[in-house]
């Protein structure tokens, strides 16, 4: 399962269905992003120090389009303000995650172990391959 950490509590914030748009420097190489899992961690991630090993798994969303992040979008991206060269990620379909499941968060876009996917309850073992990726994913 892919998953994206985000700094609390921002990730909150989306599970909450306040925020609807996540602001990044950088684009997903593909989309849709369906069944993305959003991991809440208390600090920024850096190169220094790409992971966080208690991030929480707060909800599970979609992501249909991402655009260039304009100024009318500060307040559903939870934002403070807002800087050009960014881009907004429109947040769809959210599933907010009621067990308390530890996942470590980390850098970018990525793959979620087997055993997190498993504790959370939230895809059938047949259909998770032994890395922890969701079979016939798109």
């Amino acid at each position: 399962m892919l998953a994206l950490s985000i700094v609390g509590p921002h990730g909150s914030n989306i599970a909450a269905g306040k925020k609807t748009l996540e602001v990044r420097s950088w684009r997903p190489e593909s989309l849709p992003i369906r069944d993305l899992l959003i991991v809440e961690n208390s600090r920024f991630l850096s190169s220094d120090n790409p992971t966080d090993l208690n991030g929480r798994a707060v909800a599970i969303v979609d992501v249909e389009e991402v655009h260039k992040w304009q100024p009318s979008e500060v307040e559903a991206a939870c934002s403070n303000g807002w800087k050009p060269g960014y881009w907004a990620w429109n947040i769809s379909n959210i599933r907010p995650v009621t067990n308390d499941v530890t996942v470590p968060a980390k850098r970018k876009l990525y793959e979620v172990e087997r055993a997190h996917v498993v504790a959370l309850g939230i895809c059938p073992c047949d259909t998770i391959s032994p890395k922890g990726e969701a079979k016939g994913k798109t």
